[in-house]
This record gives structure tokens, sequence and C-alpha cells, in this order.
């Protein structure tokens, strides 16, 4: 929202939610209808036709520019701009595709009011060249002209703040703009198709093309590392102002006043608004941070969940991403698309970087082990998972990471007795294996209820459930501690009001509806904590498992040796030491309100 909202800022769909694409059904049904029963070729509507199968393919063009630039920025040197990008600009953003509706339902209408429109064929050179020449000209002239009346105080408080609101840019970022300014843009757009449309020169490539040439410089522009070989100038040079690159356009959001032009910098440099530092910007980022500066100082290394967790990570939908997994309103569209993505990560032979943070000064990344949960499951499988881990744990030691800590299931015990296989096949690992146990089991404690005493543990006994029974006294109250294989009829069997406490790394299935069930092993992340937009698994906004946590409480302290295996770091060592980093304790039974936004109720 821009700091003073001007009138038309909303969109006018935007309490429809995702219904808002039954705007684009009935257009598209009667188009796809007058298409079919066409009685010959020369009277079907080719452009009309195309609209909704370009609406799909843009939205999938711009979630592959999504995943593209996330998976760069968690993990390239070339990354431009390197600051936090948070859950706010996550929200903001999340409506990129109306401009993508909106272009459908206006081609529809200009299919439907201009007869010439309606005989396009599927080539044109005229109209390539007349597309060229309007844009390069009329369209980028306007429009550098539009933008820097933008930047007046009173229309950039009331509409293009909005968009400067982020300075950490995502290619969707390009088209997050209040629906007014957005209706203007659209105007001087429509400039090139709707003269050729006039000229009857118009095609169904020209038209389209132009959509998808918009979309790629949109998108490159701010995807936030560069990646335009310094060649292309070399060999053309007058492509210097005709081509903007990202570490440009970035200069714009970094400094304001500068660098207004649309895609081509010839009326920066014309007027003189080019930002002097653009020639070094592209260079030094293209060239590349030192590696120093952004090697893992900790890497967490987890796996994919359920089939929908593809979508949940940070490489898949942001706007998913960004809430617990399953909290998404759209969980079946989610499995749906999962069953056609989830056979393609079988094809990959090691992990991904999903994520890069910071706290205080350290790099912390988290990579992923391509697998589901039924992988790990699998005795078939078990064996080719081991190795994925221990690759990773390699490339962790090469990488320069001081700590690794094993998340979710890459720590059992069948799997590697709890990491500690990698440290006996290599005695001289560099990097500390950390498991998390004593930060888990201290996190476990806390959520047990003032006054307990007793306590019943239920569930597979792992190393967890043993120093948990050493850490526990004896008190009585209906409290059960949960761990993994605890059964719906085991639940029954507890008395009303009792509180089901897991230790394990999953949530138990939830049986009763008069019991308290409390949350895995957690903890709220620091406010200096940067660069978190993700919520892991089934966990709220700025809550971290405790086993994540353990690692970089392990690596702040600087703490040397391993904890895994039956290596335990300390229970209250470990808690104390997280809560004097800024962690806070975190139980949604005692936090309820912090569900999406990570804020309420604290």
């Amino acid at each position: 929202m821009a700091s003073k909202p001007g009138p038309l800022t909303q969109w006018p769909w935007h309490n429809l939610g995702n219904y808002k694409y039954a705007l684009v059904a009935p257009s598209a049904a009667y188009s796809t209808y007058r298409f079919v029963t066409a009685s010959s070729a020369a009277e079907r509507d080719l452009l009309n036709f195309m609209v909704f199968p370009m609406l799909l393919l843009r939205l999938l063009y711009g979630q592959l520019w999504i995943t593209v630039s996330r998976h760069q920025t968690a993990r390239s040197k070339h990354k431009i701009v390197n600051k936090s990008l948070d859950f706010e600009q996550i929200d903001r953003e999340r409506n990129w595709d109306d401009q993508i509706i909106l272009t459908a339902l206006v081609f529809y209408l200009v299919s439907a009011t201009m007869p010439q429109a309606q005989v396009a064929p599927w080539w044109s050179t005229k109209g390539m060249v007349v597309t060229a020449v309007l844009h390069a000209g009329p369209v980028e002239f306007l429009y550098y002209w539009l933008h820097r009346a933008l930047h007046h105080h009173w229309l950039y408080a009331r509409y293009h703040s909005h968009h400067h609101a982020s300075i950490v840019t995502e290619p969707i970022t390009s088209v997050i703009h209040p629906f007014a300014e957005e209706v203007v843009y659209f105007v001087l757009l429509a400039i090139p198709i709707l003269s050729t449309v006039a000229t009857g020169t118009v095609s169904v490539v020209t038209a389209n093309g132009y959509l998808v040439y918009i979309d790629f410089m949109n998108y490159l522009g701010h995807c936030n590392f560069e990646l335009v070989p310094k060649c292309l100038f070399h060999v053309f040079p007058p492509l210097k102002y005709l081509l903007y690159t990202p570490s440009f356009h970035s200069l714009h959001h970094t400094q304001f006043r500068t660098n207004y032009s649309l895609f081509m910098p010839v009326y920066d440099y014309i007027y003189g608004t080019t930002d002097k530092s653009s020639d070094e910007l592209y260079e030094r980022t293209l060239q590349g941070r030192d590696e120093a500066a952004w090697r893992p100082d900790v890497v967490h290394l987890t796996h994919l969940t359920a089939p929908e967790s593809v979508f949940h990570n940070r490489l898949g939908f942001a706007a998913v991403a960004s809430n617990p997994l399953g909290a998404a309103a759209s969980g079946h569209l989610l499995r749906a698309a999962s069953a056609v993505a989830s056979p393609l990560l079988s094809l990959f032979a090691s992990t991904f970087r999903s994520e890069a943070n910071r706290l205080d000064k350290l790099n912390i990344e988290t990579w992923v082990i391509p697998r589901f949960t039924s992988h790990y499951t699998s005795k078939s499988d078990g064996y080719k998972v081991s190795r994925l881990i221990e690759k990773a744990v390699s490339d962790a030691e090469a990488s320069g990471a001081r700590v690794l800590t094993l998340g979710l299931l890459n720590q059992g015990y069948d799997l590697n007795r709890n990491g500690e296989l990698y440290v006996v096949r290599k005695p001289s690992l560099k990097t500390k294996i950390v498991d998390g146990t004593s930060l888990a089991v201290a996190a476990v404690l806390n959520m047990i209820p003032q006054g307990t005493k007793d306590v019943l543990l239920l569930g597979n006994a792992n190393k967890i459930s043993l120093v948990l029974t050493l850490s526990l006294c004896k008190r009585e109250i209906q409290v059960w501690l949960v761990g993994d294989g605890v059964t719906d009829e085991e639940q029954m069997k507890a008395q009303k009001g009792s509180h089901f406490v897991p230790y394990s790394q999953f949530p138990p299935n939830k049986a009763r509806n008069d019991c308290v069930y409390h949350c895995t092993p957690a903890l709220l992340v620091p406010e200096s904590f940067e660069n978190l937009h993700v919520c892991e698994n089934w966990l709220p906004r700025r809550v971290m498992s405790a086993w994540r946590a353990a690692g970089i409480v392990h690596a702040l302290e600087k703490w040397d040796g391993h904890e895994c295996g039956g290596r335990v770091t300390g229970v209250q060592k470990a808690w104390s030491a997280a809560l004097a980093r800024g962690f806070r304790p975190y139980d949604h039974h005692h936090h309820p309100g912090i569900t999406h936004d990570g804020r309420g109720g604290l």
C-alpha cells in the first residue's frame, strides 16, 4: 500500500481472492465455443482464442522466474542488493497475477469491439516492425516522463511508493502497482497493439510476442541478480542504450531518482538521469562477490515432506511458502499440481539451496534433500537417501560451513545413528554435526504446564525420549509426551483435558477435540534474524524448529565438538545460550495469535 493511498488504489476484484479467475471464465468459454464451432478456418478468431492459453502461459512463466530468481539469490555470488526480504513484502506482492487477468479482459474487450482483430493471421512482418518502432519511440518516451512524474511527491505518496516499498526486488515486484497506476501503464503499452489492429497489421505472434517481451524485460530488471553477459555489449555497443540490466534498474530502487527508463536506457542518457555508478555496479555484480562474504557458516539440512511441500518450499509458490504448510485455501489444487511436479524431483541427484539468512555475522543456509518423507520410511530408498545426506555433509564441509544441522528425518537412528555415522567415517570432519537434541528437549520441557506432577512418554523410543526421561521429574497431571508412531487409539485412552506435547520432528495427528495439542519443539527467532520470508513446514511465521535453531546457537557460541550419536551438549546449557542470543520460547497453545504474521499475541 502507498504511504497515502489515492483513489482507485485497490484492484476491483481485491476481495474475491482466487475466485477472481472466474471473471475470465465466461469470455474464455465463449471464445472456445466460437473457435470450435466455426464453419471454416477463415472464421476462427485466433487472437481471441489464444487469450486464455496465454494467460496460463504467462502465469507459468512468471512462476518460473520466481523459482529461478530465488534459487540464484540463495546461492549466487552475483546477487545485487544483499538486504533482507520480509513477510510484509511477500504479502504486498501476492497479487502479482492481477495484471495478467486484466490483460486477458482487455484482449477479450478489444476482440469484441474491433472487427479487425477478429481476422488476425498468425504472422505479420509489418506488424512486428510497427510494434518495435512504436515501443522504442512513443512508449519508451512517454513512460520515461510518466515515471518521472510519478516520483513527484504528490503522486509518489499516493501511488508509486507502493512499488518502491520493495528495496530488494523479486521478478514479480515489477508488476506490483496500485490499480490506477497499472491502468495508465496499460494505456501506454497498448499503443503498439492497438495501432497494429487499427492498421490491419496485427497478428497472433506479434500481439502475444509483445506481451512475452514485456514480461521478460520486467522480470529481468527486477530479478536481483546479474545475468546479462558482457559479450553482448562488446559485440554490439549500442545495445547499452537499448537494453537495461538488472543492476541498472536496481539503482532506481535504491537511489530513487535515477535510471527512470522502462527497458531502454537511452532516454536516461539523453536527459541526464543515468546513475553514475551504473557501469561500475554492473561490472562488480557480474564479477561476483568475494567467496568469503557469502559462504555459509551454518547449513540446515532438511527434506520435503508431503508432495504439496514442493510448492511450500521457498522456490515454489511465494504466497504459499509464506504461510504454514496446510494453511493454503487451494490445497486440492496444490496436491493436483504436485502429482505432476513430484516425479521430476527423482531426477535430482543432490541437495539444492533453498534459503539464505543472516543473524549477527553468521551466514545461514537451508539445503533441501529432494526426497519426501515416504522415501525415508521406505527400506528400498534408505541407502540412496543416506548417500544424499553424506554428500551434503561433504559439500557443507567443502563450502566452509562450521555447523550442519540435521532436520526432520535426516537424523534417523536407523539411517545414520543420529548423524554419528558421518563422524565415524570421517573423524577429521571440520564441520560440526548437530542433531539439536539438547535444545529440542529444553523446548519440550518449557511447554509442559507448570505444576505438572506426572508425565507419560508415548511413541517410538529415540535419543530425545531418553534425554527427556533423564531430565524429567515425576509429576501428577495428565500430560502426554508423544513421539513418532503414536496412534489415534492410544490418544483415545487419554483423559479429557490432557495435554499432548510432541517431542518429535512431526506433529501428531489430532484425534481428540477435548485435549490440548502443543506444537513440535520450536522457538521464536530473534528480531535481528534477516531475510526470513518463508514458514518452516507447519510452523507459523518467524518460528523455527528447535533442531534448526540448535545449529545457529552452536555456531554463535563457537562450541567445539559435535552433538550427534550419543553426544549431548547439555539441556540447560543449550537453553540458556539460546535465550541469551535472542531466541524466545514458543508454543502455539500459549501464543494462539501467532498463526500467520508471527506477531499477534506477543
